[in-house]
């Protein structure tokens, strides 16, 4: 008799700081609503405070330190721990280091960024920034982007995107909550159709098919 082999996905989430996203997803996977593993964390800093959002939660870990190689190095090393650790898809939650994707994980790297892209992103566009750019450029709308990463940032194709409308009197902070608000609707229902299957990526037009559910 032959056992059947796991149906349950798993995701690697890269962090660089607080943790947030990655928190997040802990409580989504929690409340049954996120459908893949979260098999391991990994870090570009041992001060990354999220790392203790994956310990409480009983996930494994590993600090791959950016400033010990260079890119190509720091790089090799991170999807060797994503190899390590069985993930089928690594998911960036706040990884503000740039990675060189090795081949065969390409097209299995996603990212969530705190605007409407490719408004306000590339390189030194992320966090507060993105939002006082949006609030200093006058926006009237702003949002977040699921995309997939390739070798710039903020660059790969879009899968999703959900708007954020800007209020007269926000402030970066106000903003940023709101923001905030949509990446944790729109991130779990991306990496669910991501494990379903039902995202398709023809140069940069990608198709989610059934549309995702943002509820």
């Amino acid at each position: 008799m032959t056992s059947s082999p796991p149906t349950t996905r798993s995701i690697a989430v890269l962090i660089s700081g607080g943790g947030t996203t990655l928190k997040n997803l802990i409580e989504q996977r929690r409340a049954g609503k996120l459908s893949v593993e979260i098999s391991t964390v990994i870090a570009s800093s041992p001060s990354a405070g999220g790392l203790e959002f994956a310990r409480r939660a009983g996930i494994s870990t590993a600090i791959i330190d950016h400033r010990h190689c260079d890119v190509q190095r720091f790089s090799e090393r991170i999807f060797d721990a994503i190899e390590v650790s069985g993930a089928n898809w690594a998911v960036l939650g706040g990884f503000l280091r740039r990675l060189v994707i090795a081949p065969q994980w390409m097209g299995r790297v996603i990212n969530i960024h705190p605007s409407l892209i490719p408004a306000f992103a590339g390189k030194g566009f992320y966090g507060q920034r993105v939002h006082q750019a949006v609030l200093d450029y006058g926006c009237k709308l702003t949002g977040c982007t699921v995309h997939i990463v390739d070798n710039e940032f903020d660059h790969g194709p879009i899968i999703a995107q959900l708007p954020v409308a800007v209020s007269s009197g926000d402030t970066t902070e106000s903003l940023a909550q709101r923001v905030f608000a949509a990446e944790c609707r729109l991130y779990p229902a991306a990496i669910n159709a991501l494990a379903a299957g039902a995202i398709s990526v023809r140069g940069r037009s990608v198709v989610v098919d059934p549309p995702l559910d943002v509820a």
